[in-house]
């Protein structure tokens, strides 16, 4: 018999609770069926970030040459980066 999974407050309370945890001491995966999420995004969080005005008008027009959002181009410039650091190490 399976244990039963706890109601959590938020995800951050179900992240902590799932790393400390093993989950076929609470779910049955034989019975388990496989399904498709073909919409899935991956969860954000809202920031605010304080720029200068003149890097946030120079970042739109790079982002209008590549005729993408200024603030998606803004993500991969931070994602590029932060690859670039991580691999140096």
């Amino acid at each position: 018999m399976s244990k039963k999974i706890p109601k959590f407050k938020n995800e951050d309370e179900e992240r902590e609770f799932w790393a400390t945890h093993d989950s076929t001491d609470y779910v049955n995966w034989d019975k388990a069926e496989k399904i498709i999420f073909s919409n899935l995004k991956p969860s954000v969080k809202k920031i605010s970030l304080r720029l200068p005005e003149t890097m946030i008008e120079e970042l739109k027009l790079l982002a209008n040459k590549r005729d993408v959002p200024y603030q998606s181009l803004l993500k991969i410039f931070l994602a590029e980066r932060i690859e670039k650091e991580l691999g140096a190490h």
